[in-house]
């Protein structure tokens, strides 16, 4: 039997280790979907817990019919469990957001109101963030500034979970790493409409955060590879060739100068310029390396992900109804190995 109608709306949360938080805020979601009036699905993603949640949430699966559980084998980090859930969400409009219950389920009507307007991405704006210390507040707002301008998307944060987008527009951006981060950014290179409108950002009411300070780095570094992403994926060579160019450039002026040394002051280079001649070689060689390491290594990164659609998750299970509806959940996913 297939379903009355289509699913227009497609609930995403991954969860690691937060058996508390999962009824409060399945209760919630529910609450407030049901307020919206339109059919929707809850995908419910355990990123490897090692604690209850995944029994917490086979236990809501068994009787809610909108509730579908997607376990991972291990923890893959939140990229992963997002990609998981994105993979699998079948609702015209994909709704993501954090397990626990820092993001207020009573913001969603807010970004369906948006997407009605024809944006295509939505995020939140935690703001105000309370609880939040300035030495965490001041890195996270350096690492977003970094990211606008680098993106040249108009954002405040772009770290925020809770996003809403087209299904179509999330599932065509690939994602690893922790690049979860920037799916404005990513999302930015389809030419999607984007938006922000800001949220309540919540206190934890159970667990601990999962990231810290030292976080701040990985995002620097990241968006550095976003960047790359961004305005050079396509032309890699105009990137690693500026600065392999520059270094062999550099290093074949500084031999012609010491050439001309010698041939006309007949200079004793070794004894005079022992340095600066190891210094000429190094930076023409250490260009031509740059050149074609960095663009050998950035092809087999894209080929290893996209062109052979390698999955960056491995699946344990998936419970669904959508069998009994008639709706295959095979079609949602990406080749694997997983356990039925």
């Amino acid at each position: 039997m297939k379903s009355e109608s289509p699913i227009l709306y497609s609930v995403v949360v991954p969860f690691f280790n937060e058996q508390e938080n999962v009824p409060p805020l399945y209760m919630r979601l529910t609450e407030v979907l049901d307020g919206i009036g339109q059919p929707y699905e809850l995908v419910f993603v355990d990123d490897g817990s090692r604690d209850n949640t995944s029994k917490v949430l086979l236990e809501i699966f068994e009787h809610d019919h909108r509730v579908n559980v997607v376990r991972l084998r291990r923890n893959f980090g939140q990229t992963p469990a997002l990609k998981a859930g994105f993979d699998f969400a079948r609702g015209d409009v994909v709704i993501s957001m954090d397990g626990d219950l820092e993001h207020d389920p009573e913001e969603i009507p807010k970004f369906l109101e948006k997407i009605e307007e024809g944006y295509d991405l939505v995020s939140g704006w935690r703001f105000p963030r309370p609880g939040h210390s300035g030495l965490r507040h001041y890195p996270t707002r350096l690492a977003n500034w970094m990211m606008a301008k680098l993106s040249g998307i108009d954002l405040h944060d772009f770290g925020c979970t809770m996003k809403a987008c087209r299904r179509e527009i999330i599932q065509e951006i690939q994602l690893y790493g922790e690049l979860h981060r920037f799916i404005p950014a990513l999302a930015s290179s389809t030419g999607a409409k984007i938006t922000e409108i800001p949220i309540e950002n919540s206190h934890r009411k159970n667990g601990h955060h999962a990231y810290g300070i030292g976080r701040t780095i990985r995002v620097v570094l990241d968006v550095m590879i976003v960047k790359f992403l961004l305005d050079y994926s396509t032309r890699p060579l105009q990137f690693f060739g500026l600065l392999g160019v520059g270094a062999a450039g550099l290093g074949i002026i500084l031999g012609l100068l010491l050439g001309i040394d010698k041939l006309y002051y007949q200079t004793q280079l070794m004894a005079q310029h022992g340095p600066m001649i190891l210094l000429a070689v190094a930076l023409f060689v250490s260009g031509i390396q740059f050149i074609s390491m960095g663009l050998l290594g950035e092809i087999v990164a894209r080929t290893y992900y996209e062109s052979q659609n390698k999955p960056i998750y491995s699946l344990r299970e998936v419970k669904s109804h959508r069998k009994e509806m008639g709706d295959s959940a095979e079609q949602a996913r990406p080749s694997g190995p997983s356990d039925r």
